[in-house]
């Protein structure tokens, strides 16, 4: 398959000195001495409008008093996953539990119009081999992929076990009978003999904090608390009628914004879109499935083409291998092996490929740039709406109708990078350059705590392991894992994420990898007879230095990068990077594990037995 851009600009065409001293200054004039303690969490009404689930009513039920095997907080894809794992493991007392009010996780609470997931589809969906099912379309729908998740859950046995609609409050080890003491919300004590925190990346919702926020009197939601009975339509109808005489805002021009944005011009009185920092943005090839195609595919075909995905967005293709992906995710590993492959590849260091791979990052991003000339016609528009950094610094997008819709009258882009976000709200509306503009309805789409500190992101005030430690405090300058999954002071809890471990650029695929190893674990011990399991002290210092020692140096890059999510809006100590990168790679990541997992005394942990308790 080809599909090489042939408007891509030479090197001779870029100043790349200018382009680092432009992107350095962008920067700059984004960055809050706050960080990322300027988002908020909400609190009072907004409490109750984030903790609201505006899609499945609330059932009534009476609280449990109960004892399982394994509580997996979220039903996700990370925590269907993990139950999908044990039960391979022959471990089914299982409950996914979550405040949302059912199976998908992200895919459960965004229903904004237009979700779709920015990845191929048939490398973000896992299992695909197992379950017999095939995505309709490259970039899925949401209510596709939430649809998929529900399957799932059914086809692993999960649906009828798990708790919706419940908020873990609080987990405590009882060193006593070996087990964790889950409260809930809903009044629930629920003593399992193992956790899974499956809570997944995007899970917390983040707030702007807005001067003025809570004294606006119109109409305000996040964008992962869609209402469409305020705007119309529904997530795989969006026809938002109900705005034709509206007044809307929306904060914020990340993966949400582009893919909401469309609609809400399109229906919408008037759209202001509240730009902080400009997305790269390419076109979205979204072609249906060729049935086929999907006929011709070999048993293993799946693992094959996220192992293709994670080299072309992540690495560097292998020497004529070709791009099965072919989309912006892996356009410059595809434009480097083409200018590799002209010059009969030569033989390179690792300096000398990351070298020509930053040449290649200036010339695609520049390419973006002039995308957005051609589509929008007003030029001034067009300079508010162009890129100006890595590749990597942001999350790359591609959508076909975002650009366009700057060309309706009825749209207006406001570049509040001058006061490094939105200047202030009043009752009416917002200020933006000493100017007020009066709107109907405000839309936050501020994205998910991803990379701030654990307890905002995971929510529960206490988590105590053994003698009272909080994993808060025991991870206060970022965590300290074996094997990415568990650690010391902390029996029988696993963790899922990117934690500690080496990074795959499909993230279910980390999911997958990380839920096949911790259901080992739960699974031996059950095997062994046990009561617990727990990382030992040793073995959590061993795989810490072995990452530090096999850690790729990202600082600059990151440091170098507007502020985002990906770099916890500008923080200098990552203590919670997505992104870390292990030398040695994922296939060797993976094959450590595969390996620890087949040695006959499993080093690093302990098994150990309930005492006898009078």
């Amino acid at each position: 398959m080809t599909c090489h851009k042939t408007d891509v600009p030479s090197p001779e065409e870029l100043d790349i000195a200018a382009l680092k001293a432009r992107y350095l200054a962008e920067r700059d004039k984004r960055l809050r001495r706050e960080g990322g303690e300027q988002y908020v969490r909400p609190t009072g009404d907004f409490a109750d409008n984030y903790a609201h689930d505006p899609f499945t009513p609330v059932a009534d039920r009476a609280p449990l008093s109960e004892e399982i095997d394994v509580a997996i907080l979220g039903a996700g894809f990370s925590g269907i996953l993990a139950g999908y794992h044990l039960r391979k493991q022959g471990v089914t007392s299982v409950r996914n539990i979550d405040h949302a009010g059912g199976f998908g996780g992200v895919w459960y609470w965004n229903r904004y119009p237009g979700v779709q997931c920015d990845n191929d589809a048939y490398c973000y969906l896992p299992l695909l081999e197992e379950t017999g099912y095939m995505p309709t379309k490259k970039f899925s729908d949401g209510w596709e992929i939430q649809a998929y998740c529900q399957k799932m859950a059914e086809d692993f046995e999960l649906a009828d076990k798990a708790l919706f609609h419940t908020l873990v409050e609080s987990i405590v080890w009882d060193e006593r009978i070996k087990r964790w003491h889950l409260r809930t919300n809903r009044g629930d004590d629920i003593r399992a003999r193992f956790v899974v925190m499956a809570g997944g990346v995007m899970n917390m919702p983040k707030l702007p904090g807005i001067p003025g926020i809570h004294d606006f009197k119109g109409k305000m939601f996040h964008t992962s608390r869609w209402e469409h009975e305020y705007t119309g339509g529904s997530w795989n109808n969006p026809v938002l009628d109900k705005l034709k005489d509206k007044r809307v805002a929306i904060v914020g021009t990340g993966a949400t914004a582009v893919q909401a944005v469309p609609f809400l011009g399109k229906y919408a009185k008037q759209l202001y879109v509240l730009q902080r920092t400009p997305s790269n943005i390419d076109e979205r090839p979204n072609p249906p499935t060729d049935p086929d195609w999907a006929a011709s595919l070999k048993p293993g075909w799946q693992q094959e083409r996220m192992a293709n995905f994670h080299r072309g967005a992540q690495q560097f293709f292998i020497p004529g291998e070709p791009d099965l992906i072919c989309d912006i995710w892996t356009e410059i590993s595809r434009n480097l092996n083409l200018d590799l492959e002209a010059e009969g590849f030569p033989e390179l260091g690792i300096e000398d490929l990351m070298a020509r791979r930053e040449v290649v990052d200036f010339q695609v991003m520049e390419r973006l740039r002039r995308r957005v000339d051609s589509i929008v016609e007003d030029k001034g528009t067009a300079e508010i709406l162009k890129p100006w950094f890595r590749f990597m610094c942001k999350r790359p997008l591609s959508n076909n109708d975002y650009y366009p819709t700057f060309n309706r009258d009825n749209v207006k882009v406001i570049d509040v990078s001058p006061t490094q976000g939105v200047e202030r709200m009043t009752e009416k509306g917002f200020v933006a350059d000493g100017v007020e503009y009066e709107v109907d309805l405000m839309i936050f789409a501020s994205g998910f705590e991803v990379t701030s500190d654990l307890r905002r992101r995971w929510g529960i005030d206490t988590v105590e392991g053994r003698d009272g430690l909080s994993i808060y405090d025991h991870w206060a300058n970022g965590p300290s894992t074996f094997h990415g999954v568990t650690t010391n002071n902390f029996p029988a809890m696993f963790y899922m994420g990117y934690i500690q471990g080496a990074t795959n650029s499909s993230t279910t695929e980390q999911f997958g990898r990380q839920a096949e190893h911790l259901a080992f674990m739960i699974g031996e011990t059950v095997r062994r007879g046990a009561d617990t399991f727990c990382a030992t002290a040793e073995g959590v210092a061993g795989y810490v230095a072995h990452c530090r020692e096999n850690e790729v140096d990202m600082s600059e890059f990151q440091q170098g990068c507007t502020p985002s999510y990906f770099n916890n809006e500008g923080d200098k100590e990552l203590k919670w990077a997505l992104f870390k990168g292990y030398l040695p790679g994922w296939d060797a990541w993976r094959d450590m594990l595969a390996d620890w997992r087949t040695s006959p005394d499993l080093p690093g942990v302990a098994f150990e037995t309930r005492e006898m308790v009078n």
